[in-house]
């Protein structure tokens, strides 16, 4: 019986993932080419890092509200509603030619829900393993299904450059809204009701950086977030340039990669060092740009393609490394941290950074790619070098150490 629990509950947690991932891909992969298509292509850099501006405020708060008050499934219920609704309307004044500054001020809204949603799920999903090293990367494979099908059904919908797009995501957001009625609900552990003001903003987090090596994650993710930011507002672009139609579809090769590191993440965190998967993800960030570079069809596509094993190397590692290396009391709000530094320092500093570099690799006669791939190529060179000489690490695979503990909190 417990088995076959455990089964369902499994089966619960994946489908969050795929349904919720459907709606993300719904909406970030063919933003850049609607707001082309309808004219706003000068708001594109800010419409990308209004998510950046998000996450300095909302995962820490709702991260600090599910790990204290409020049980994760309703919190998440609350925020699909919200995203959903506001999708909708964003569509809406996109469609019918709305000021652009005031598209950008509803995506900017939009985003206040739209941010933390993730850094809760997975906390929700970490918090129901009994092994996350080994149970963890099978079902977060599911969000990748989930964004290779939300992007795919763009495509064969022909929605890449339609407000249409927006519409079928809110409902998306609605149904995820409606499946959280069918997840586990996780106790909130009793708290102080006399909460300081930084505490219900989950700016206590912060104390996680006491740790060296939890530090120099935090940090190095945050720096490759940075060139990282590019991919999806400018590789559909060059995509374009270079004679390919139906970009969203293109753009989801990148998850092929990201299935197969998923399912290998277990076995890489049995056998290898952390630093080393870690370092390895970097790696592939550094070719990745450089094929993009090399400003051909085929090395554009090989490029996109080691994207999704990049990410998982670096970011879903990282994830892991929390869940194990962080006090449960603490778990919501180290993801939240996670997502303010990487969805909020990174993106910002990486969508604006971005937008002017490939400003200045553009001219009347258009793009220079390879300079552009080729700057990006040479920034994650330098965090590999940050990470080598700043991460101590551990001298035995990952998670045979124990752990280090925060004071519990109130």
């Amino acid at each position: 019986m417990l088995s076959t629990l455990r089964k369902a509950e499994y089966a619960e947690l994946m489908i969050l993932f795929f349904i919720q991932s459907a709606a993300m891909a719904i909406w970030f992969v063919p933003l850049g080419p609607i707001l082309d298509a309808h004219r706003m292509h000068f708001i594109k850099p800010f419409a990308f890092a209004a998510s950046a501006v998000a996450a300095f405020i909302s995962p820490l708060m709702f991260g600090a509200m599910a790990d204290r008050h409020v049980p994760p499934a309703r919190v998440l219920r609350w925020l699909a509603l919200a995203t959903g609704g506001m999708t909708a309307v964003i569509a809406t004044a996109i469609r019918f030619g709305w000021n652009p500054w005031l598209v950008l001020a509803l995506i900017q809204i939009f985003s206040l829900s739209y941010a933390p949603m993730f850094s809760i799920s997975t906390a929700l999903v970490l918090a129901r393993l009994e092994d996350a090293k080994k149970e963890f990367g099978p079902i977060r494979s599911m969000a990748t299904f989930g964004w290779m099908g939300g992007a795919l059904l763009i495509g064969a919908l022909s929605l890449d450059r339609s407000a249409f797009a927006d519409y079928l995501g809110a409902v998306i957001w609605l149904l995820v809204a409606a499946f959280t009625y069918f997840l586990p609900t996780l106790e909130v552990p009793a708290t102080d009701a006399h909460l300081a003001w930084h505490e219900r903003l989950g700016l206590d987090a912060l104390t996680l950086l006491k740790d060296h090596d939890t530090r120099v994650i935090f940090i190095a993710t945050t720096l490759f977030n940075i060139p990282l930011a590019a991919f999806y507002p400018y590789a559909p672009a060059h995509l374009h340039d270079l004679g390919f139609a139906h970009t969203s579809a293109w753009m989801s090769l990148a998850q092929t990669t990201e299935v197969i590191a998923m399912f290998s993440l277990g076995w890489l965190l049995l056998h290898w060092r952390l630093k080393w998967i870690i370092v390895g993800g970097l790696g592939f960030g550094v070719l990745r740009f450089a094929l993009s570079a090399v400003n051909t069809p085929a090395a554009l596509l090989l490029g996109i393609v080691l994207h999704g094993a990049s990410f998982v190397m670096v970011f879903i590692t990282a994830q892991i490394y929390l869940e194990k290396n962080v006090d449960p009391a603490w778990r919501t709000r180290a993801q939240a941290l996670l997502t303010l530094l990487n969805g909020g320092v990174g993106s910002l500093i990486g969508y604006l950074g971005t937008g002017w570099w490939f400003a200045t690799c553009t001219t009347r006669t258009g793009t220079h790619w390879p300079l552009f791939w080729g700057g990006l190529s040479a920034m994650v060179t330098a965090v590999i070098i940050y990470f080598l000489t700043a991460y101590h690490g551990r001298k035995m695979p990952f998670g045979h150490a124990g752990i280090f503990k925060l004071p519990h909190p109130a």
